[in-house]
């Protein structure tokens, strides 16, 4: 099955935290861009990774060729064309960029979106930047929608800090671009809100056609009441119907697995099958990238990507 990301990376801040280093990735068969990569470090402002820690918010490179992006040619011999970076803060202090990278495919279908607001009076939301794949028209759409808050996928992420997910996108009658959803045939939406103070609003979006959907299981975990475990409030997978059924009893401890870990650090993570834990015998999956979302230095809610 083919994805709709073919890369994703982790950039750390090196020892002095003046500089972004290769923390770990997903490459797939893509071996040379591996290795071109890990050998990469970017400054404040530099690069793709670069550009999101002083920008402060997730930002979506379209297209590599003549823009800041530091590895034009390997990404160009690897088939990759387009990239998005997604900044992780606890306060003013970067604790890692995710960046996802693309690929110029007609037949990749599906959305990778970065809303935002206009100040602290505007409570609307427009598509700062995107990345479609071949949906031309559905992209036409988008980057002419303005979506209150409150409404739809970004709205809601938006109005509630918490992560959406929306499964049947075309059957939900209040999701604005349901009809359009529908004939794009994306089937599942998750909103990512990146909240900076009571001013400024980012939501990433992912939205995921069925023939190339953006990972193969979809997980918000978030702290129970007595924030002393982690709870599965939210499960998507493209090959089972039950599968909030099955992790609505697994719970998960702080430092305990991937997903503690992140709890525990505030780092996002990429790690093996070794996480049997999360695997449940329902897929084939080799790994999983962990994102966690955090507001005012507290975690609220952690994004898995399971592939």
């Amino acid at each position: 099955m083919k994805t709709f990301i073919k890369v994703i990376e982790i950039w750390i801040p090196d020892k002095e935290r003046t500089q972004l280093e290769f923390g770990s990735g997903l490459y797939g068969e893509l071996t040379d861009f591996k290795n071109a990569s890990e050998r990469q470090h970017f400054a404040y402002d530099e690069g793709l990774p670069g550009k999101a820690w002083a920008a402060g918010h997730p930002l979506v490179l379209s297209r590599f060729e003549h823009s800041y992006f530091k590895r034009i040619a390997e990404a160009k011999k690897a088939g990759l064309t387009c990239g998005i970076a997604m900044p992780i803060f606890s306060g003013d202090f970067l604790l890692a960029v995710v960046v996802f990278l693309c690929g110029n495919d007609e037949e990749q279908a599906g959305a990778i979106e970065v809303w935002r607001n206009e100040g602290a009076t505007e409570n609307t939301l427009r598509v700062l930047d995107g990345y479609y794949g071949a949906l031309e028209q559905f992209e036409k759409m988008s980057r002419q929608l303005v979506i209150p808050k409150g409404h739809g996928i970004p709205g809601t992420a938006w109005d509630s800090g918490m992560p959406v997910l929306v499964e049947d996108i075309g059957r939900v009658v209040e999701y604005a671009r349901s009809a359009d959803a529908q004939k794009a045939e994306i089937g599942t939406g998750l909103g990512i809100p990146f909240i900076q103070g009571d001013k400024q609003a980012y939501v990433i979006t992912f939205l995921s056609a069925k023939a190339t959907p953006i990972a193969k299981r979809i997980q918000i975990w978030i702290p129970d009441a007595e924030r002393g475990q982690l709870v599965c409030r939210q499960s998507y997978s493209k090959n089972s119907n039950n599968l909030a059924e099955i992790f609505e009893t697994l719970t998960v401890n702080k430092g305990d697995g991937a997903l503690g870990r992140v709890w525990l650090t505030g780092m996002p993570s990429i790690s093996g099958n070794q996480e049997s834990a999360y695997n449940a015998e329902l897929d084939d999956l080799s790994s999983m990238l962990a994102i966690p979302v955090i507001e005012q230095g507290q975690l609220k809610a952690i994004v898995s990507f399971l592939f």
